[in-house]
């Protein structure tokens, strides 16, 4: 059955969803299960003996041979050092891309017929460059570029969401968006303004911070392994109940140290603040009032935590949107847009008066097609499609030897 396939590529995690066509459209887009029944893989790329790379973290390892935090590299002119050789970070985006790809394809037994890669809305011209050429090199050439935050408007967009323009609250794993979107003349969303982030801020930093409280009501000198892995277990936890036991495994036996909601905002709401406050300064920062918004579009996995949605109600007087699993909602609108960029539909009446964009020039059309995006049905969900991780292909070890020697102009 003819599908297209939505990736988003995120700092720490990537995620996959596809959308199968059902007569003249397009179904609501499956979460793609990359890793043991998890719809989120770790986007973390490790170098086997036999010089094949593989996805996920890997049993062990002396860390020269694994790679992670190179999707936030793309541009830099320093390569990262796999194994003792320099690999182009969007070399390395690409390989994760194409890792996914294949295995939906394997799955499928047939490639997608058009492919919707998110990135973050900050991306130039030079960074977007980059990688179209690395995903070439893979001979990936139905892949269509686009932000980050134009996804999480289509996936929220064909849950029901109304609105013209909208402020995106991305949170992810170590990194922080926010960003503006709207219908353009065109019908379909687009970035405007001045997107901003924090690449220092995540949900990781809140696992940290509940960890810091752990060890200290522990005692000093306790270092209990699998404390981080434990404490991304209660920060879920905490998104629906009030209070929960961190369970850790010491020497001595098994030891639970209660946290409640309350205590864990605590920790967390300085960090948190200081994301709402700059998506504030977002929206000022492209003329408009928060009144403006039609709504605050949320994604990311730590975007349920509630305290978020309290200061953000709090600090802008519209709706704030956030879908049951919002570390999929990137990917969910890329499989979206993907399904436009094969059968867009007619566009949209131009909305009265409407700005401008200065989302800058579009990608040559010989690399991509930009798509239509307007809102789907919401068909019943499909259980996930089951995909076990496996090593990417061996052809793709050949890339990482062209990407070196490659003119990095752009």
């Amino acid at each position: 059955m003819p599908y297209v396939l939505g990736l988003d590529i995120g700092n720490t995690g990537t995620a996959a969803t596809v959308a199968r066509r059902r007569g003249e459209t397009w179904a609501r887009p499956e979460v793609v299960a990359l890793g043991g029944g998890s719809p989120v893989v770790p986007s973390v790329l490790h170098l086997a003996p036999d010089g094949a790379l593989v996805v996920g973290e890997p049993a062990t390892d002396d860390g020269s041979r694994t790679t992670r935090d190179f999707v936030r590299r793309v541009g830099d002119d320093v390569p990262l050092l796999l194994g003792g050789e320099p690999c182009p970070p969007e070399t390395l985006v690409a390989e994760l891309a194409a890792w996914v790809v294949h295995r939906v394809a394997a799955h499928e037994g047939a490639f997608p017929e058009a492919v919707v890669l998110s990135h973050a809305a900050g991306w130039g011209p030079h960074r977007r460059d980059l990688l179209y050429r690395a995903l070439w090199t893979l001979d990936l050439r139905t892949v269509t570029l686009l932000p980050r935050t134009v996804t999480v408007a289509e996936s929220h967009a064909a849950r029901g969401f109304p609105g013209t323009t909208a402020a995106v609250y991305a949170l992810g794993g170590d990194t922080f968006e926010a960003a503006l979107v709207r219908r353009n003349a065109r019908g379909r969303y687009e970035t405007f303004g001045l997107p901003q982030g924090l690449e220092s801020l995540g949900g990781t930093d809140f696992d940290e911070a509940l960890a810091e409280h752990v060890r200290a009501a522990l005692g000093p000198g306790l270092a209990p392994h699998g404390l981080l892995a434990e404490c991304e277990r209660v920060k879920r936890e905490l998104t629906i109940g009030t209070e929960t036991d961190v369970v850790l495994t010491l020497v001595d036996g098994p030891v639970r140290v209660p946290v409640t909601r309350a205590r864990f905002e605590d920790l967390i709401r300085p960090a948190v603040r200081a994301t709402v406050d700059l998506l504030v300064r977002t929206v000022h920062s492209a003329g408009l009032t928060p009144a403006q918004l039609d709504a605050v579009l949320l994604a990311g996995g730590s975007a349920r935590i509630p305290l978020v949605r309290e200061l953000l109600t709090a600090a802008l007087p519209v709706p704030v949107e956030v879908e049951p699993d919002p570390q999929l909602t990137a990917a969910t609108g890329a499989a979206l847009a993907a399904g436009q960029v094969v059968s867009p539909r007619p566009r949209r009446p131009a909305p009265a008066a409407a700005p401008v964009s200065d989302a800058g020039p579009p990608v040559p059309a010989r690399r991509h097609t930009e798509p239509d995006q307007p809102r789907h049905g919401e068909p019943p969900a499909r259980p996930p499609v089951r995909i076990t991780p496996l090593t990417l292909p061996k052809t793709s070890r050949l890339a990482l030897a062209r990407g070196r020697g490659r003119d990095r102009e752009g």
